[in-house]
């Protein structure tokens, strides 16, 4: 995954009860020229484990009537799970964080 240079995002919505909060980039590197935003929704559940299973909806807003590819999906799903993975690590390796 490449760095980003520049990010603006904004909270829409949290939800301490439901583990769950939803976000939305609406300027910098991550969007596209035709993207005019992407909005997150992540959500924790537990599981069996005692652990957690987050799980990552994303809603994407193009510019006019542009239409992704599914391999352009992927890639987009990727990247997104490497930013989720590098939490994840920081997480375990700093449990009280």
């Amino acid at each position: 995954m490449g760095v980003l240079l520049q990010v603006c995002k904004a909270l829409e919505e949290i939800d301490k009860k439901k583990f769950m909060c939803k976000y939305k980039f609406i300027e910098g590197d991550m969007l596209r020229d035709n993207l005019k935003s992407i909005v997150y929704e992540v959500k924790a559940e537990p599981d069996k484990y005692g652990g957690c299973i987050c799980k990552v909806w994303s809603e994407y807003e193009t510019e006019g009537d542009v239409m992704y590819k599914d391999e352009d999906i992927e890639a987009g799903k990727d990247r997104a799970s490497e930013m989720y993975n590098v939490i994840e690590a920081y997480l375990l390796a700093n449990p009280r964080a």
